[in-house]
């Protein structure tokens, strides 16, 4: 059996790992065991039990800084990896809890496999710090796995061995399809359903975010008749603003942030997405529903090629523009809604497990050999 460390610290991660794990469970061949370095925690927590998962090593988080979390996480992480005989540790896209994931492992001559591998923007800027963070773990992995034929390009273009890339599709296809099953998720309105809106991303804050709200406010405003769903980031950066520009428009409904089920059903009931998220790029051509980046650059771009997202910004004008534009035109709306999703067919975990089963147990016929 190999012991193999998956880490985790974020609520996406969760998400996207979540169905490795399961996999890896169900298999003869692996021991998985969970880390939670406890980056999230309360939301964390609640993704953990949405996929009944009991962490096997709990982190005690140091500090509510990133800088202070990073400290004491490192120095945690290196005790685990100290004291098991690990096979392999999993990290999954481009967080701290990743990142310090994949370079304990690094130290210690453990394996590393990335999980959501070759997104870019090739702007250390956009995302902060997330394109940084994933380019610095390409740098140290032994696996590869993309989640689609471009991000696999942009590994190679970094010069990464071509055998250690593997195109795999999205975990995060997994995960939608394993919760739609467990928790009966269907389409429970009818007509044409809401506009579905997030904005959080450290580069909208400010004047971006100011121009997204007042874009929203215009199309509110025109089309009375139009529900605007936005679960609010908690951040006062995030929550001032929304709440002071949108707040006193009857068909702007504000509310909490969504646990991922309460997402996953606010995205089949919506007639159009509009976001900064990465994630919910990759979920709502799932459902069908056209998507409207909220951003000018996407480490994403599959969306956008395959006809399913575009490109919005974050000015108001053109953010208006492209909303009106969907609403006026049943046409460019049905091609967006009936593109498929470029990230994958629920089955990348099942790909991921098999492909690690073949290379460790080489691994482990070239270590007996020697």
């Amino acid at each position: 059996m190999q012991d193999i460390l998956i880490i985790s610290g974020t609520r996406p991660e969760i998400i996207k790992l979540a169905p490795l794990y399961h996999c890896l469970r169900a298999s003869r061949w692996a021991r998985p065991q969970w880390l939670h370095t406890g980056q999230h925690d309360e939301m964390a927590r609640q993704m953990l039990g949405c996929f009944d998962i009991a962490p096997d090593i709990s982190l005690e988080r140091g500090g509510n800084g990133l800088c202070e979390f990073s400290t004491r996480c490192r120095s945690l992480l290196d005790q685990v990896l100290s004291k098991g005989t690990w096979s392999l540790v999993i990290v999954q896209g481009d967080t701290e809890s990743t990142f310090l994931g994949a370079l304990g492992g690094f130290y210690h001559h453990v394996m590393v496999a990335h999980v959501e591998a070759g997104l870019r923007t090739h702007d250390l800027e956009q995302p902060f710090p997330e394109e940084g963070l994933r380019q610095m773990v390409s740098r140290i992995a032994s696996f590869h796995f993309a989640p689609t034929p471009r991000a696999a390009m942009a590994l190679r273009a970094e010069s990464i061995p071509q055998e250690r890339i593997f195109v795999t599709g999205n975990t995060v296809i997994d995960a939608q399809h394993w919760v739609t099953r467990r928790y009966q998720i269907q389409r429970k309105v009818k007509g044409l359903g809401h506009l579905l809106v997030t904005a959080h991303r450290r580069e909208s804050w400010g004047s971006d975010l100011r121009e997204i709200c007042y874009a929203i406010a215009d199309v509110a405003s025109r089309h009375p008749e139009l529900q605007v769903l936005f679960p609010v980031h908690l951040n006062p950066v995030v929550s001032q603003p929304v709440h002071a520009i949108l707040g006193e428009l009857p068909n702007v409904h504000l509310s909490a942030p969504f646990d991922y089920l309460a997402m996953q059903q606010a995205l089949v009931d919506s007639w159009l997405v509009l976001t900064d998220s990465g994630g919910l790029q990759e979920e709502a051509p799932t459902f069908g529903v056209p998507l409207l980046v909220l951003r000018t650059a996407t480490e994403r771009p599959e969306a956008i090629e395959a006809g399913c997202a575009r490109l919005a910004g974050t000015r108001r004008a053109s953010i208006v523009k492209q909303i009106e534009e969907l609403w006026s035109n049943p046409n460019a709306y049905l091609s967006m809604a009936r593109a498929d999703n470029p990230f994958g067919d629920g089955r990348a975990s099942i790909r991921i497990a098999d492909l690690l089963q073949n290379a460790l147990a080489c691994s482990e016929g070239q270590r007996v050999a020697s």
